[in-house]
């Protein structure tokens, strides 16, 4: 039954790397060997043999523009979501405070009136300085 969690959690770490493996490959790919562009119909397929042509510069610079673009976006999304759940967290962070705040002094209270309230049946012996520690 220990079995379950682990193969989900395995096989969700291997759907991870397996899509990273893939963004990475496409990245690689198109940075190797752009799309081929479409013959015009006044040349012949034949005689139009393109060679494997790298990247233009303009390309690349709009390729690391795009890529630069989709971080900062999820980056802007995710410091959104975390900045209107912040009030939401430090909310619950004073809730527990206070709850702290009134169990200790509700222990305190429960101690001093449990020793108030006892009868000294039988009279309390010293108890030497060294034993305490």
């Amino acid at each position: 039954m220990m079995r379950r969690p682990q193969q989900q959690h395995h096989n969700h770490q291997d759907q991870q790397s397996r899509v990273f493996y893939e963004l990475s490959a496409l990245v690689l790919s198109i940075l190797r060997s752009p799309p081929t562009p479409i013959p015009y119909s006044d040349h012949s397929p034949s005689t139009s043999r393109t060679s494997a042509a790298q990247i233009t510069p303009a390309g690349f610079a709009s390729l690391m523009l795009g890529i630069s673009l989709a971080l900062m976006l999820c980056g802007s999304v995710t410091f959104f979501i975390g900045f209107m759940l912040m009030p939401w967290v430090l909310g619950l962070v004073m809730v527990f405070y206070v709850a702290g705040v009134v169990s200790a002094i509700s222990v305190l209270g429960k101690s001093i009136f449990c020793y108030a309230m006892s009868t000294p049946s039988s009279p309390r012996k010293d108890i030497a300085a060294w034993k305490l520690l």
